[in-house]
């Protein structure tokens, strides 16, 4: 039987790796350079991640009390993504402040170089 989600810890860890605001957050997702990167599914327009950061500023604005299973979810879903993600950044320093990475990244709400 699996155990029952702890919304506290994943709250923690989702504060812990997602570094940008709400505010932040909408002027990255305005950007061009954040529309041209991410994984896109057969028809859609928007990047896996890019609709993920419009998600993520919506918790970032939500008050605890009312966040549902379906956003502790999304949550854990950017704890990992960026937790892997870091993982896979470039090796030349001088590159990530306009890498793909970067933006990928900031779209889940992290920015490598805070």
């Amino acid at each position: 039987m699996p155990l029952k989600d702890d919304h506290e810890q994943v709250w923690k860890n989702f504060q812990a790796v997602v570094n940008m605001t709400a505010a932040e957050m909408d002027e990255w997702l305005d950007t061009e350079e954040s529309r041209k990167v991410g994984f896109k599914r057969p028809g859609e327009t928007e990047s896996v991640g890019h609709a993920s950061g419009r998600r993520i500023a919506q918790l970032l604005r939500a008050r605890k009390s009312d966040l549902d299973g379906g956003d502790y979810a999304h949550m854990r879903k950017v704890v990992a993504f960026v937790k892997r993600h870091r993982g896979q950044g470039p090796h030349d320093e001088f590159k990530i402040p306009t890498s793909r990475w970067r933006y990928s990244l900031m779209n889940w709400g992290h920015d490598p170089l805070k």
